[in-house]
């Protein structure tokens, strides 16, 4: 027998809470996954099934509700996540961006949903050196979890996080403990990245154009109306011919005319198209 009784209407009543707040969509098949993710904030406040917990969300939504949001979001990364991403940043995105943009000398990357950070400082330690000293290229790295947003800017991370990356990289971009158990990112690749929260439902404060976006293993947990929404508003930001990568279980429909396949979740937007 269970600790905490979730009853369908309780299991029903999250799904559609989380779906309001952030687009995911929570099927029978979470059941057990939201089960094990609220029963720690259950046992935390002190309360004895999942019903009273939905009764104190409601009543205390400014204290509990980002707790509540960050125990359900699924956080799972790693350095160099899906590396042929970044083989095609070296070999084909870079390249293009010195001679699209040298204009303007200014590349601005959008990592989407960006976790505990080792997707922004892989993209970091890859443009490293790949522009001259005079251009502007900046990430913006956002996430809905504030909890891995924290840890994310801090840029600490213990041995088995750093488990993969070569020695000559470890020893470049990162400082190691005395114990060699934790490792933190050097300041000079933080210094290109801002860190933000960010709900991707909601009203974006930035501007753009992004030259490209990696939105990662965020979309498969929306529905196709809320994944149309947001490729279509990753277009209005993007410049034109901007590149947008998704997660390895991710595709976008042959019915989105506003990007072409580049194969490999990797996507660029047809010139001049917006969804106006």
């Amino acid at each position: 027998m269970k600790e905490f009784l979730l009853t369908d209407s309780d299991f029903k009543e999250v799904a559609h809470l989380v779906y309001n707040a952030c687009g995911i969509v929570l099927g029978e098949h979470k059941r057990e996954m939201v089960y094990s993710r609220l029963a720690r904030r259950i046992r935390e406040r002190k309360l004895t099934n999942f019903s009273s917990y939905l009764d104190y969300l409601k009543n205390h939504k400014d204290q509990e509700f980002d707790a509540f949001i960050n125990a359900i979001t699924t956080n799972l990364t790693s350095f160099f996540r899906e590396i042929h991403h970044f083989e095609f940043i070296k070999e084909q995105f870079i390249p293009a961006m010195l001679k699209a943009n040298k204009h303007n000398k200014r590349v601005r990357i959008w990592s989407a949903g960006c976790s505990t950070g080792e997707e922004p400082y892989s993209l970091a330690m890859t443009l490293q050196g790949a522009f001259p000293s005079d251009w502007d290229v900046k990430i913006l790295a956002t996430d809905l979890d504030s909890n891995v947003l924290a840890k994310a800017q801090s840029g600490i991370y213990t041995a088995a996080n750093v488990n993969g990356l070569d020695d000559a990289l470890l020893k470049r971009w990162f400082l190691t403990s005395k114990d060699g158990q934790s490792y933190k990112v050097k300041p000079k690749l933080q210094q290109c990245i801002s860190f933000k929260r960010l709900n991707l439902l909601q009203d974006w404060p930035m501007k753009g154009p992004f030259d490209l976006i990696l939105c990662r293993n965020v979309v498969i947990y929306f529905d196709k109306e809320t994944k149309d929404q947001l490729f279509n508003r990753y277009a209005d930001i993007l410049n034109n011919q901007g590149y947008l990568f998704l997660g390895h279980s991710e595709t976008m429909g042959k019915e989105h005319v506003l990007f072409k396949n580049l194969g490999k979740t990797m996507y660029q937007k047809v010139a001049h198209a917006n969804t106006i």
